[in-house]
Order: C-alpha cells, then sequence, then structure tokens
C-alpha cells in the first residue's frame, strides 16, 4: 500500500539542484528512505530525469554492496565501514556524461568518512545529492554540521493524522482512538492488529532507539538514561524541572544523579529525536523562561509502549497529538506563561501565573492554543480561556477540544475547533 507523502516530497523537489547535500533526517523507521527511494524516484522519473542517471545506493542492501566486492556480514561498527576508495571508484563508473546526475544515498553512515567523500562531492557540479542514515551519529539533530554549513535538512515525522487516516478503514473517530495509542510509525499504520503493533513498538523502543543513544554516548550498561525517558512519558504536557527528577532518583530509586546529568540525559534523547523540550514564553516580559519546560514524545506510540500502554490519559496525549501537528506544519512553538490578577477570599488582589499551551509562530502568523479535551461547562470555559483575556495583542485565540467538530467563534471571539477537523484541515486556523 502506497502512503503518501506529499509535505516531504514538495520539500524534496524544491531543493532539486541547489548545490546542498539534501540531508534527510528523523527518528527511525518514520520513512526516510521510504519517501527517498520510491517517492522521490518515481518524481524523478516522471518528470524527465534519466533512470540511467539516477544512482541509488543503499549501504545496507547485500546486492548493492556485492558491486563494490564487499560483504554486508563485514559491515559493521565503526572498525568496519565501507572503504570508501571503492564507492568512490564506482561511482566514478556511474558518471560517464557530462549531464546531471542524481545520487539517492541510503544508509550513509556507513560508509567510512562519509562526510569527507560527500564534500567532495558538491564540487561536481553536475552531480545533485540526496542522503538518508538512521544510527545514533545520523540520528542526531546536529548531523549538518558534519558538512560544514552545506547541508540542507528535509526532517521526516512519523505520519500525520492525515496521512495515517488515508490508508485507514473505518471513520475518523475510530482513526483518531488508535492512532492516539499505537502513533504514526507507517510499519505501525500497516499492522492489521494491535498485538503485532504494540511487540513491534516495544523491540523498537529497547532494540533500536535506546540502543542507538547508548552506542553513540557510551551509556551502555547504564539504566537510569532510560529512567529518565519513563519520568518523562508519565509527565507528557506537564512542566519538568531536572532538579525534580533528581531529587525523584534520590528518594525513591536511592540512586545519586545530578540535575546536571539528567539534563544531559534529556539533551541526548532530543538529539536523537525521540523527544522535543519546548521552553516557556513570557507573554507580557517577552522572554524565554529555562525551566520548568515541557516535553513531548515525537511519536505518541512509542509513549505509550514506553509505560506499557498504562497511562493513557487522553488530555495529554491530545496535547502531545496537536503539538506534533503544529511542528509538522512548521511552527515554531513555545509554551505562553501568563500573570492574570485574581481577587482572594480576603479581596486582596493576587497575581497568579496562567498557562497557554502552545504559542505557535510561522512567518507573520501566530496562534494562541489550548488543548481542552471536554468543556462540559461554564466554569470550565472560563479556566481554560482566563489567559487569553490577558493578551492584547490581535493573534488569533484557539481552543482544541475533542471531537470533530467545525470550527466556531465563542461570545470573546475566541476560535473553537474539534481535534479531527483541526487535523484533517491545514486551513482550520484560517476559517
Amino acid at each position: 500500500m502506497i502512503i503518501r507523502r506529499d509535505t516531504y516530497l514538495e520539500q524534496l523537489c524544491i531543493r532539486r539542484n541547489n548545490g546542498l547535500i539534501k540531508v534527510i533526517t528523523g527518528i527511525r523507521r518514520a520513512g526516510k528512505s521510504y519517501l527517498m527511494n520510491e517517492l522521490f524516484y518515481d518524481w524523478l522519473l516522471e518528470n524527465g530525469v534519466d533512470r540511467k542517471h539516477i544512482v541509488r545506493f543503499a549501504f545496507d542492501s547485500a546486492d548493492d554492496l556485492s558491486l563494490l566486492g564487499v560483504n554486508l556480514l563485514d559491515v559493521h561498527g565503526a572498525a568496519n565501514m565501507v572503504e570508501p576508495n571503492k564507492f568512490m571508484e564506482y561511482i566514478n563508473e556511474q558518471i560517464v556524461e557530462d549531464e546531471e546526475y542524481v545520487l539517492l544515498l541510503d544508509e550513509v553512515q556507513l560508509l567510512g568518512n562519509f562526510e569527507a567523500v560527500l564534500n567532495g562531492y558538491l564540487r561536481k557540479r553536475n552531480l545533485d545529492i540526496y542522503v538518508t542514515g538512521s544510527n545514533s551519529k545520523f540520528l542526531t539533530s546536529d548531523i549538518l554540521t558534519e558538512f560544514r554549513g552545506r547541508g540542507d535538512e528535509i526532517h521526516v515525522y512519523p505520519l500525520s493524522f492525515s496521512e495515517f487516516f488515508s490508508i485507514y478503514d473505518g471513520s475518523s473517530e475510530e482513526a483518531f482512538d488508535n492512532y492516539s495509542i499505537y502513533g504514526g510509525l507507517p510499519l505501525v499504520a500497516l499492522m492489521n492488529t494491535d498485538s503485532q503493533k504494540a511487540i513491534y513498538l516495544k523491540t523498537q523502543m529497547e532494540n533500536l532507539y535506546l540502543n542507538d543513544i547508548a552506542k553513540r554516548y557510551n551509556l551502555q550498561g547504564d539504566s537510569n538514561i532510560a529512567e529518565v525517558l519513563d519520568i518523562m512519558a508519565s509527565g507528557i504536557s506537564t512542566l519538568v524541572n531536572p532538579k525534580r527528577i533528581s531529587d525523584t532518583f534520590k528518594s525513591v530509586k536511592k540512586v545519586s544523579i545530578s540535575s546536571d546529568t539528567v539534563r544531559k540525559y534529556i539533551g541526548y534523547l532530543e538529539e536523537s529525536f525521540l523527544v522535543k523540550t519546548v521552553k516557556r514564553y513570557d507573554v507580557k516580559g517577552r522572554k524565554l523562561i529555562d525551566t520548568p519546560f515541557k516535553i513531548y514524545f515525537e511519536d505518541i506510540g512509542l509513549r505509550n509502549v514506553r509505560l506499557d500502554f498504562r497511562q493513557i490519559e487522553q488530555t495529554h496525549i491530545m496535547e502531545n497529538i496537536i503539538f506534533n501537528e503544529l511542528r509538522i506544519r512548521g511552527y515554531t512553538i513555545n509554551v505562553g506563561d501568563v500573570e492574570v490578577r485574581r481577587t482572594n477570599a480576603n479581596g486582596e488582589q493576587v497575581r497568579v501565573r496562567k498557562e497557554i499551551d502552545f504559542i505557535a509562530s510561522k512567518g507573520s502568523k501566530k496562534y494562541y492554543i489550548q488543548s481542552a479535551y471536554a468543556i462540559p461547562d461554564e466554569e470550565k470555559r472560563k479556566q481554560e480561556t482566563e489567559g487569553f483575556d490577558y493578551i492584547n495583542d490581535s493573534f488569533k485565540k484557539i481552543v482544541i477540544v475533542d471531537g470533530g467538530m467545525k470550527a466556531r467563534r465563542d461570545e470573546k471571539g475566541y476560535m473553537v475547533i474539534g481535534i479531527r477537523e483541526f487535523l484533517l484541515n491545514p486551513e482550520s486556523f484560517d476559517a
């Protein structure tokens, strides 16, 4: 079954011949190789590129490696990577004309000194280069530094809900329930049973993602980073303080771990695209607040399996899904922090901090967004929108609730919209 990834395909297409190495990054199993080797390859052919001028090479393919005289079983670990001279000789044999050639290189981290090889190829004016990789090194968000400013990143996320729903056999409500539990990794979306999905997610989390991080940062045998991940999984959409996590280790687990180490672990997990930290922004003071911050998972299914599907709280899960959708749509996101004034029981004016779940910005657009699973009464409505009342600019204030409700305005002009309408309609905020 073909899963269309039009957003990313368009990003690749508009980068054609821009003189940079197109680096396709993202969490393992998000669909990077499929995007490059299937969808983009077909687009190139459809748009007149000669098949002979497209060089596809996968460094984890026994067939491709045999072209270099290399045995796949011999390629493992940093000491046994593909010898670069063999690969360059092969490429020189393929490029026999002065016309343009497109290089599509998969799992390029298995090529020895791949950074130097690819940087060297940039000197050839007739080469347009696209690469993917998925080991611990290529999963890191700072990979572009390896290309000395000559890399151009396309970050691939797990399936958005609209991509997921496009292949789902059922209603949008049923699809959202499934997506909320098992997430959007493409192979998971194509599986038929819940047990298949759960086993796959568990295997990927334990044997792939955490393994990659342990290897990169020399943490083999260190269980603390997995414990930190569990704490974050349990606390998505809530404020996280590294010192509080450190204190939890000392009081509950009887393990001494500094807040700096906790912060370092969180950084490792973020660099590997498993999680994303979000800073708070003081709306009135117009400044960022470092701690506490919020953490969300790149894929909600990986979060849920980390907790053995024990904590399926729809309020927090919905907020994580909204966050991921905003990122997919290209928004920069902060958590809003607003000071409000209230009268206490003694009739005194007191200052209280209210949170706006998301401040989403892109170019001249800005939205203040609250995720509210349910608003059963007027008291809850006031609670969810109170922070909006103290923001004096003209940008839209939006409340996203459960369901498929079309966008409407309340008496204060705040937009209220159902989660499924938001996820399936990229223009919904402009209604």
